[in-house]
Formats: C-alpha cells, sequence, structure tokens
C-alpha cells in the first residue's frame, strides 16, 4: 500500500522545501489530543496544558476530530491555492491569509474530511457537499455516528462556513498567543536549516537524495534510472521539456494518488510530528509531503510489507512458542523440536518464517547453528507483546 505522486513535467525551481507555521501548530495540536503518539514530547505537553486556560481548553476539544484522529488539510491551505505553487507563509498570520483565500467549498469539503468514508473520492474529482445534497446528508449521517460534538460542528460547517471560518480563524491565533509562539520561536530556526539542507541536497544531488534524506519511506521511481530534480539524469529520465518524469511513491497504510501537474512539489518539514509522516494528496491541490525531522531512530523504519510478514509471522500459534522459547535463550533446531514435540523439517519451516520477517538471529556453534529471537526487533512491535513473550 502507498501514496503515488505523478511527478512528470515537475521541474526543478517547482519543487520547494519550506516550513509551515500553521502545519506545525496543527501538529502542536495533535501532539495535545494524542499525547500518547509523541512519548518524546510528554514533557512539553505537560507543560503548556498545565498552564491552559479552561476556555481555551473547552474550545480545542470543539473541533479536535479535525486533528486528532486525521490532520485536516485546512491546515496546509497553500496548497489548494490556484496555480498549485503557493508558497507556506513566513508567519502565522501569513498562514492564516491563506487558509482565507480558500473558496467555502474548498474549506466545507477539508473541514469534513473527518468524517469521510470508503466511499469518499478524496484523490478524485466529485461535487462538494455544499453543491450536493446527498453528500450533505452523507456527511451529517458519519458525523452523528461519532458523536454529537462532531454531528454539532458538521452542521456549523454546512449551514454557515464563515462562521465556523471566523471562529477557526480566532482559535487558532489564541492558541498562538497562549502558547504557540513561544514554541515556534525555538522551532523556527531548526526548521529553517532543515529546509536549507534539504534544498542543498536537490540542487546538488537531485530529488532523489533529497527524499532519502527526507525519510527512507521515501523513493523514486523514474524511467531509465534515478531521477534528478533538474530533470536530468543521463539514461532517459525526464519528460522530453527538460521537467522530471516518474512518481513518488510514499511507504503508507493507505492508497492514494495524485499528481503535480502544472503545479509544483512542497516538502513541509515538522518538529512536533514524529512520528508521522502526512502526505496531502487531494484532488486539485499541490501534492505536499510532511515530514519530521527531529531526532533519527536507531535504524530506518520498516516498510508496510515487512511489517505485514512480521504480523503473519506472529500469528501462527506454533511460531508464538518457538518466539517464547528463543527470547529466553538460543536453541538448535533439534531442541525446539524436542521442546515442542515435532519434527526438525517442522521447526525448520517455522524458523525459515521467522528468520524471513527479521525477527530471528542465528550463530554457529561448532556444527550446530542457534537460533534467537531478536528481542531489540521485537520490542519496536510492541511492549505488550514482548512482555507477553516473556511473562
Amino acid at each position: 500500500m502507498s501514496v503515488r505522486i505523478d511527478i512528470t513535467g515537475l521541474r526543478r525551481e517547482k519543487v520547494a522545501v519550506v516550513p509551515s507555521p500553521l502545519a506545525e501548530l496543527g501538529m502542536a495540536l495533535h501532539v495535545l489530543s494524542e499525547p500518547g503518539h509523541h512519548p518524546g514530547l510528554q514533557g512539553w505537553v505537560t507543560g503548556v496544558t498545565s498552564r491552559l486556560d479552561p476556555h481555551l481548553a473547552d474550545r480545542m476539544s470543539e473541533a479536535d476530530f479535525l486533528w486528532r484522529t486525521s490532520f485536516s488539510d485546512l491546515f496546509l491551505p497553500f496548497a489548494g491555492i490556484p496555480g498549485r505553487d503557493t508558497l507556506p507563509g513566513a508567519t502565522l498570520a501569513d498562514d492564516l491569509d491563506l487558509l482565507d483565500k480558500l473558496t467555502d467549498d474548498q474549506f466545507v469539503d477539508a473541514g469534513l474530511e473527518f468524517v469521510c468514508s470508503p466511499g469518499y473520492a478524496y484523490d478524485s474529482p466529485r461535487p462538494g457537499p455544499l453543491a450536493d445534497a446527498e453528500m450533505r446528508r452523507r456527511a451529517l449521517e458519519l458525523a452523528a455516528a461519532r458523536g454529537p460534538r462532531q454531528l454539532r460542528f458538521a452542521g456549523r460547517l454546512l449551514t454557515d462556513p464563515p462562521g465556523v471560518r471566523a471562529w477557526l480563524r480566532q482559535f487558532l491565533a489564541d492558541c498562538d498567543a497562549a502558547f504557540f509562539a513561544e514554541t515556534w520561536s525555538r522551532l523556527r530556526h531548526p526548521l529553517a536549516a532543515d529546509a536549507r539542507h534539504k534544498t542543498d541536497l536537490l540542487r546538488h544531488k537531485g530529488l532523489a537524495e533529497a527524499l532519502g534524506a527526507v525519510s527512507p519511506s521515501l523513493t523514486l521511481d523514474a524511467p531509465g534510472g534515478r531521477n534528478r530534480a533538474d530533470g536530468t539524469d543521463g539514461r532517459g529520465g525526464t519528460d522530453g521539456r527538460g521537467g522530471a518524469a516518474g512518481r513518488i511513491v510514499v511507504d503508507k497504510l493507505v492508497e492514494g494518488r495524485t499528481h503535480t501537474g502544472d503545479g509544483g512539489l512542497l516538502l513541509v518539514p515538522t518538529s512536533l510530528g514524529r512520528p508521522h509522516l502526512t502526505v496531502l494528496h487531494r484532488f486539485g491541490w499541490q501534492p505536499v509531503i510532511q515530514y519530521p525531522v527531529s531526532a533519527a531512530e536507531p535504524a530506518a523504519p520498516p516498510s508496510v510489507e515487512q511489517l505485514a510478514l512480521r504480523m503473519t509471522a506472529l500469528a501462527h500459534p506454533v511460531r508464538m512458542r518457538l518466539c517464547r522459547n528463543l527470547a529466553r535463550s538460543a536453541n538448535t533446531t533439534g531442541e525446539l523440536a524436542q521442546m515442542l514435540g515435532m519434527t526438525p523439517p517442522e521447526i525448520s519451516r517455522h524458523l525459515a518464517v521467522l528468520k524471513k520477517a527479521g525477527l530471528l538471529t542465528t550463530r554457529r556453534r561448532g556444527r550446530y547453528v542457534l537460533h534467537q529471537l531478536d528481542v531489540t526487533m521485537v520490542a519496536r512491535l510492541g511492549s505488550d507483546f514482548l512482555e507477553g513473550l516473556l511473562r
């Protein structure tokens, strides 16, 4: 599963790496709503919530579905400006001015993203809920299933877009005054430094190199070999007009597609967003990749395919029993067969599945091969699972 961005015709000058105060404020609101996603920011969360005005905290919960379970495109309004090449603002006020430039149709459509369903054509052309009665009915129905607050907000959004727009702008400005201005004053300089570094990579080493530095989950699938941001790779990776050819593939547990067309591509760094890698692929909007820049994890995150292999490997009861034994000590195939009352060939087949999933280490001791569970790798899948094995 992945999100694919067709970059055919994309020119180097149309690729930009720029921080966004509004996007970072959106991430700040997400962290405050879901601190469990961001254990490294517990100190910041405690500091903000301990001095937060109760009235502002109540307003924060009024529409938290815009940033709690899904990150609304309203925090990336520059992507929706006609021409599809607008950059984020230098200040939060600039970004809020860009938010004001979205049409009511765009604002309502993006605001109702939290009620999207499998039939919601996010990356395909379709009428918006302001123009389509069936979409309005469906949006209210889905909002009602999510609770009274969501239903009230959806109803206000559909009947009074200007009122909700004014409410949201004032709320975001109040958040800035209460806590975000101080946070942004610390974050904007390292974010700008990262943006400069990625821009240098784009200019001197090409798009593939820059994407690799952004995240291991981003790859450039280009015809003729590795594509450069200047549209040249020496092996046919252009569209014949000096622009790039190919597509960016983002490894995520969602399916999506978009294209840069005659617009641009934006890379927006975030300090508060780790581990989230956000991809805006809304139809008609400029593609945006918001990526985390905080300290890297000890190892590159596994691909979705690797995660699927590991979860499948661990789903079998025999392999769970093997993991329990191998978490405690290294054992040979014969020893494991004796412990589990199975034949060595049967044990070998299960060990092969675990090894392919990257969950085992092996070492030779004389003529014997010892297998052991890679506890560090298993711990990255979840502490509850590891505790269950060791219990």
